[in-house]
């Protein structure tokens, strides 16, 4: 169901539009989990380090299926507000052709440097294999991921977070039921781990596109569209391309945070590997909430409704503080017990392994609030289309992490990569906090 966020209750459209998008995020992320769950517990700690060590790399996909996913579904909220439901129509089809054509050109030069990529991040040889197996069968699903992500970009710019819920659930569960039968039954390995996800997740996005393309032939007009337009995809790309930029360049620190990681070894790796699942499972679930800040922003922005856009931050502060405060008493109070989960601590030779997990975890989660703050504020600006201030905090804390991992590891080995996160994640708050406060985000929803 189609849901206009410029007219009613802010707190409650916010609330109600968020909570199923939260609920989808969970199982998204859910399966992420559970494939370093069952390859730690049901093959050994390597399995666990292999699909690890590829994870960055999977990430930067990840992270520009995000980006094209945000600014399609900005374009589609604004016009979706205003009303224009011709040009609507024509920026969905115009999505749905460029996210093809982009997966098609990532896929065959993902394949090409999958080699490349591992051993530029310095992967070991005892993993290096399986690390490779693991990436190229999730780069063989990357057109999935994106079919995936640009449906869910057409179902919430039309106010509707509950549909890709349902899919997802099916989808979540199904992909932790053919890891274990993959793993445990047929003991298939890491292969089994990757070919869950890749038949889960083609399956979930062409159910997806279809429902998704059912309720955009619904909405009446009597406007002509285009099945594709370049001017459109002009548009598209104004808000795609920093978004892409922003979530690849994030990526792309990681994979240099990752290199550093790999240099210290296996019990490292894996130790970083559960950390680095969890700590993604916090932010991501943060992100997908504000992300229901950013949909309420470009609809009304659409409509030029100001005073409706700062209730959207003012409510979009009070959801995540009571998202994060659980995530940061959870994992500092049980830090140990949920890297456990990812391997058996009563091994012994795990427990290096998760000693680093849980520093990781102990050192990183009280700055959640940081995090989540920078990222409502880069939702209105994201909403209001003000990319330039949005990319100029991202890629601060971007680079602050990066180089200060490397410098603050020479003195305090992983301490140091741990220390980097709060301070880049702080500082590029304090940045996009002070961009909105500026209200210089105004001029774009004026003109």
């Amino acid at each position: 169901m189609n849901k206009d966020m410029t007219k009613g209750s802010p707190s409650k459209l916010l609330w109600a539009f968020a909570l199923p998008m939260l609920l989808s995020m969970v199982f998204q992320q859910l399966y992420s989990v559970c494939d370093s769950v069952i390859a730690g517990n049901f093959i050994n700690k390597d399995a666990l380090a292999a699909v690890g060590a590829s994870y960055p790399i999977t990430m930067i996909f990840i992270a520009i299926g995000t980006g094209a996913n945000a600014g399609c579904a900005v374009i589609i909220s604004q016009l979706f507000g205003a009303r224009e439901y011709g040009r609507l129509k024509t920026s969905v089809f115009t999505s749905l052709i460029s996210l093809f054509g982009l997966s098609v050109v990532l896929t065959t030069i993902g394949l090409v440097f999958s080699d490349s990529m591992l051993i530029f991040l310095e992967t070991p040889e005892n993993i290096f294999n399986d690390s490779k197996l693991y990436l190229d069968i999730y780069i063989w699903g990357l057109f999935f991921m994106f079919l995936y992500n640009i449906c869910n970009a057409i179902f919430t710019a039309l106010g509707d977070s509950t549909t890709p819920l349902v899919f997802l659930i099916i989808s979540s569960l199904s992909n932790i039921g053919l890891d274990l039968l993959f793993v445990i039954v047929f003991e298939m390995g890491v292969a089994g781990v990757a070919w869950a996800t890749f038949i889960c997740q083609g399956v979930c996005s062409l159910v997806a596109l279809v429902f998704a393309l059912r309720r955009v032939f619904k909405i009446k007009t009597d406007e002509k569209y285009e099945i594709f337009s370049f001017p459109m995809l002009r548009e598209i790309c104004r808000i795609a391309i920093p978004s892409i930029l922003q979530q690849s360049f994030v990526s792309v620190g990681n994979l240099l945070i990752q290199r550093l990681i790999n240099s210290y070894g296996d019990n490292t790796i894996a130790g970083y590997s559960a950390a680095i699942k969890l700590n993604t499972f916090a932010v991501s679930i943060v992100a997908t909430v504000t992300n229901s800040v950013s949909s309420f922003t470009a609809q009304n922005a659409g409509a030029k409704n100001i005073e409706r856009i700062k209730a959207g931050f003012r409510h979009g502060v009070i959801m995540i503080i009571c998202i994060v405060v659980p995530f940061t008493l959870i994992y500092n109070i049980f830090s140990r017990e949920m890297i456990s989960l990812f391997m058996d601590s009563e091994e012994a030779g795990n427990t290096a392994a998760i000693d680093i997990g849980v520093q990781f975890l102990r050192v990183v989660s009280p700055f959640y609030i940081s995090v989540a703050l920078k990222l409502v504020a880069d939702a209105i600006l994201r909403g209001t289309a003000t990319m330039r201030l949005f990319m100029v905090a991202t890629f601060t804390d971007l680079l602050l992490r990066v180089i200060l991992a490397y410098i603050l590891s020479a003195f305090f080995d992983t301490l140091g990569i741990w220390i980097s996160w709060p301070i880049g994640w702080t500082i590029a708050a304090i940045m996009s906090v002070g961009f909105y406060l500026s209200g210089h985000w105004k001029k774009h929803v004026l003109t």
